[in-house]
């Protein structure tokens, strides 16, 4: 009777562990249709318009798809910003559209990949929201900068942030470490 009983609650724990790691897995793996929905968001929120440089094709400006939204890209070393205009004029655009000059400073297009060094690899789906809904990076550091859509994005479902999230866990790592933003008094030293 205690083999027979050894037996049972051994199958009965083997059962489990394996139970466990099936919704370990699943719990891993985002829903397809949560992926598409995010998908369908960062396209037509045009994130990559910002966050994957521009090339010039032989059209005029494309997206560099071997940078799929990798951000600014890191062996671009940018020249010292040419004066700002004044009046109802006020930035001045690289033309790979991933670095920004404004009153705020100079800010470059984040790595939104999965390199755990250099782009969102190692962010949780909680530092993504607390860095949309506090417009911070993980939702205390420096505020994000120009061009980024703050308040659109807030206003945007967790969900949906969600729904982007776990579609960014699915692009490629991209080794690419984006300069730091430069502040206005550094935009004048420089």
């Amino acid at each position: 009777m205690n083999t027979r009983r050894r037996k049972v609650v051994s199958l009965g724990s083997l059962i489990l562990v394996l139970l466990a790691g099936i919704s370990l897995l699943a719990a891993a793996k985002p829903p397809a249709a949560n992926v598409a929905r995010g998908a369908y968001l960062v396209k037509s929120g045009g994130c990559g318009d910002c966050h994957t440089p521009f090339k010039m094709g032989p059209n005029g400006p494309v997206p560099d798809l071997a940078l799929n939204l990798a951000g600014h890209p890191a062996n671009l070393v940018m020249p010292p910003v040419p004066k700002l205009p004044e009046g109802p004029w006020m930035t001045v655009v690289s033309a790979t559209n991933t670095a920004w000059a404004g009153p705020w400073g100079v800010s470059f297009t984040a790595n939104l990949t999965l390199d755990k060094d250099t782009g969102m690899g190692a962010w949780t789906e909680k530092n993504f929201l607390d860095t949309i809904r506090e417009g911070r990076v993980m939702g205390k550091g420096r505020p994000l900068l120009p061009p980024m859509p703050v308040v659109p994005m807030q206003n945007l479902t967790d969900s949906d942030l969600k729904a982007i999230f776990a579609y960014l866990k699915t692009i490629p790592a991209i080794g690419n470490r984006v300069p730091e933003p430069v502040s206005p008094k550094g935009m004048e030293e420089k």
